[in-house]
């Protein structure tokens, strides 16, 4: 859920970059800030363990510019793939405005990918809301490995709806700029159809 902020004239959304473990979320995340323009971002803070596993959150702000006369900022959020860390899942979730899950291409890490899938539609039908309506994206990340399932099959199995998807590689930063435009389109359309 968007939050307006009268005072400073701003409209914060917030996006949630959600997957299973060390799928390349913080690595995304990482990318993206390196690509946008020390003008629009703000600081990237990463709470993470030194084996880069993010076992709390990453966060960056960004501006995209005016809408009727106010800012709005994206707000980038990672959450922590591991099993024992669904609390955390669910308050970082919380408010979200946009989705993008990113998948693990590699053929073992099929069923993570489905473990998360599902638990992420869990957390939103917690918070209300019908996941089949929630401005979401797809990242089929690790599209570099040898062990990589084809693209086709991935869609098969993680994009029921046909939302947008796209393949990346994190840590060249291929396709998460992409990535981040789709998602940034579908919250500001999404935005531009409720009332201020």
């Amino acid at each position: 859920m968007s939050f307006i902020n009268e005072k400073q004239k701003e409209i914060n959304c917030k996006v949630v970059y959600f997957g299973p473990p060390l799928c390349g979320k913080s690595t995304t995340l990482r990318a993206v800030y390196e690509q946008v323009k020390d003008s629009s971002k703000g600081d990237l803070i990463s709470l993470s363990q030194t084996d880069d596993r993010t076992l709390f959150f990453d966060f960056v702000p960004l501006s995209l510019g005016k809408f009727k006369n106010y800012t709005i900022r994206l707000h980038l959020y990672t959450v922590p793939g591991e099993v024992g860390y669904t609390a955390a899942r669910k308050l970082i979730s919380k408010g979200v405005d946009g989705v993008v899950f990113m998948a693990d291409s590699q053929l073992q890490k099929m069923e993570d990918n489905l473990r998360s899938f599902a638990n992420l539609r869990e957390i939103l039908k917690n918070e209300g809301l019908d996941w089949k309506q929630v401005p979401m994206v797809i990242a089929y990340n690790k599209r570099d490995l040898p062990n990589a399932v084809p693209a086709d099959e991935l869609r098969n199995l993680l994009n029921p709806n046909s939302v947008p998807d796209f393949e990346t590689v994190a840590v060249t930063g291929q396709g998460v700029f992409d990535t981040l435009k789709a998602i940034g389109t579908k919250v500001l359309l999404n935005l531009k159809r409720k009332p201020l």
